[in-house]
C-alpha cells in the first residue's frame, strides 16, 4: 500500500481512538527517585510541543528519571563517565506511549552498561501527521540544547549514540547536524534511500515476512513493515545470533548470489546489527556510502543463515530452467528458487535458513517445467548441485554432491547433505 495512504488511515484511527490526556508516575523503591512516564495526549490536544527527557540506568531499568537540560543534570542519576544512547520516537498517531520503549531499553542495558535517555515527545507527534512534522526543527533544536549541557559537563560527543525511529530518525540526523557530525553515532530506521555510512536493506527494505498483506488485518498491516526496523534491533540486543549483511550494489544482485562476502568494504568483517561493539565493522576509516542486503525470518528473533545454492546443467537448454530447493533440518523447512537462463548452464540463488548448515538434514530439489499449450518442455534434467555457506572466503567453500542427479518433472528428490559443523 502506498505509504501516504497508509499515514492518512493511520489519522483516521487516532480520531476513533482518543485516550485521554494523563501523566502516571511511582516511587522508584530501590533508587528512591520518582518514576515518570510518558506524557499522554490525544489528536485535538496533542499538536503542542512538550518535551520530557527520561533518564533509565542499569540499577533502574524501568524507572524514568526526569531530568531537565539545567542544572538538574548534575543532580541526578545520569553518569558522565559512560557512554549514552538518546532515543527519539516518531508519529504516535493514537497519542500513546511507544510500546516498544520498555523493551528497547532493557535490550541496550542488558547489554551495556550506559545511561540510556528516552525523549518523550508524544504531545507534538500525535494528530495529524503534518503538525508532527512541523514540530521536529523544534524538536531537534530542543535536543541539541539538551546534548549541549552534556558536553558542557565533561561528557564527551563520541560516547553519545542517537537511536531515531520512524519520524524520530528525521530528529536524529537533524540533531547530529546541528552538532556538525561530531556525535558518536546516529542509528535510524524506517527508510528506503541510502543516507549513513552503512544501510540495511532487510529483505530488499520492503514487504517483510510475517507481516499481513491484506487490509483486513487493520492496525498490524499498516505498521508491521515500518515496524519490524525497531523490532530487528531489539532482537539483535537480545540474541546471541547475529543478524548479518552482506554489501552489494541492489537486491537481486544479493539474491543472485553475486556478493558473497564483506572483503570490500569492511575487511571480511561483516556488518551485524546492533550496538557498535557487536556491529562487527572492523575498519579504521568508515566509508562514504554501503550498502548491504539480508535476509529474515517471519519472527523474533529474526536471524538466519544465508547460503548459496548452485545447480550446474550437464548440457544448455533452449528455455529457462526453474528448480526448487529446500533444505530441511528436525524443525525447519526453508525454500527458495533457482533460475537458470536460457542457453547458459548454471544459475544460482541466496537461500535464507533458520538453523546453521550444519543441522540441514537433507535438500529437496524439484524441477519446474515449462509447459505451454504448444510447446512441451522436457521430462528432466541433469546435472550437479553445490551449496556454500555465506560468507564465503578461504576458509567456507562450496561443497557438491557427489553424484550427477536426474531430476524428474514435479517430483521432489531428496538427499542427505552431509556439512560438519566448525
Amino acid at each position: 500500500m502506498d505509504e501516504d495512504l497508509k499515514r492518512k488511515l493511520l489519522v483516521v484511527l487516532a480520531v476513533l481512538l482518543l485516550p485521554s490526556s494523563a501523566q502516571t508516575g511511582n516511587t522508584d523503591r530501590l533508587s528512591g527517585h520518582h518514576c515518570t512516564d510518558f506524557q499522554t495526549a490525544n489528536f485535538l490536544r496533542g499538536s503542542k510541543l512538550k518535551v520530557q527527557f527520561l533518564l533509565f540506568t542499569s540499577s533502574s531499568p524501568s524507572c524514568g528519571e526526569l531530568i531537565s537540560a539545567d542544572d538538574g543534570i548534575k543532580n541526578c542519576s545520569f553518569n558522565s563517565s559512560l557512554e549514552t544512547k538518546i532515543i527519539i520516537h516518531g508519529f504516535r498517531a493514537l497519542g500513546t506511549k511507544p510500546s516498544w520503549i520498555e523493551g528497547l531499553v532493557r535490550a541496550i542495558l542488558h547489554t551495556s552498561q550506559v545511561n540510556v535517555i528516552a525523549v518523550d515527545w508524544v504531545y507534538g507527534s500525535t494528530g495529524a501527521y503534518p503538525s508532527a512534522v512541523e514540530n521536529v526543527t523544534q524538536l531537534a533544536l530542543a535536543i541539541s540544547h539538551f546534548i549541549s549541557k552534556l558536553l558542557a559537563l565533561g561528557v564527551s560527543g563520541t560516547s553519545i549514540h542517537i537511536i531515531g525511529v520512524s519520524l524520530g530518525a528525521h530528529v536524529g540526523g537533524l540533531v547530529g547536524h546541528f552538532h556538525g557530525g561530531h556525535l558518536g553515532r546516529i542509528t535510524d530506521f524506517g527508510i528506503r534511500i541510502p543516507v549513513g555510512h552503512i544501510d540495511y536493506f532487510v529483505n530488499g527494505g520492503k514487504d517483510q515476512p510475517g507481516c499481513p498483506r491484506f487490509i483486513s488485518a487493520g492496525y498490524n498491516f499498516l505498521i508491521c513493515d515500518h515496524m519490524r526496523a525497531v523490532h530487528l534491533y531489539i532482537s539483535a540486543l537480545n540474541h546471541p545470533c547475529p543478524i548479518m549483511g552482506f554489501p552489494c550494489a541492489s537486491h537481486q544482485d544479493f539474491l543472485n548470489g553475486h556478493c558473497l562476502d564483506c572483503a570490500e568494504p569492511f575487511l571480511s568483517s561483516c556488518p551485524r546489527i546492533g550496538l557498535l561493539e557487536q556491529a562487527g565493522v572492523n575498519m579504521s576509516r568508515l566509508p562514504q556510502e554501503v550498502k548491504v542486503f539480508l535476509m529474515t525470518s517471519p519472527s523474533a528473533p529474526f536471524c538466519v543463515h544465508h547460503s548459496l545454492v548452485e545447480f550446474h546443467l550437464q548440457k544448455k537448454r533452449n528455455r529457462v530452467t526453474s528448480i526448487e530447493i529446500s533444505f530441511s533440518s528436525n524443525s525447519t523447512k526453508d525454500t527458495a528458487k533457482i533460475t537458470i537462463p536460457k542457453d547458459q548452464e548454471t544459475g544460482k540463488h541466496l537461500l535464507a535458513h533458520r538453523v546453521p548448515l550444519c543441522q540441514i538434514n537433507s535438500v529437496t530439489l524439484r524441477y519446474i517445467p515449462k509447459n505451454r499449450f504448444w510447446s512441451k518442455d522436457e521430462p528432466s534434467v541433469v546435472g550437479k548441485f553445490c551449496v556454500a555457506p555465506l560468507p564465503l572466503n578461504s576458509s567456507r567453500t562450496r561443497s557438491c554432491l557427489p553424484w550427477i542427479l536426474t531430476l524428474p518433472s514435479k517430483t521432489d528428490i531428496s538427499y542427505d547433505l552431509p556439512t560438519a559443523c566448525a
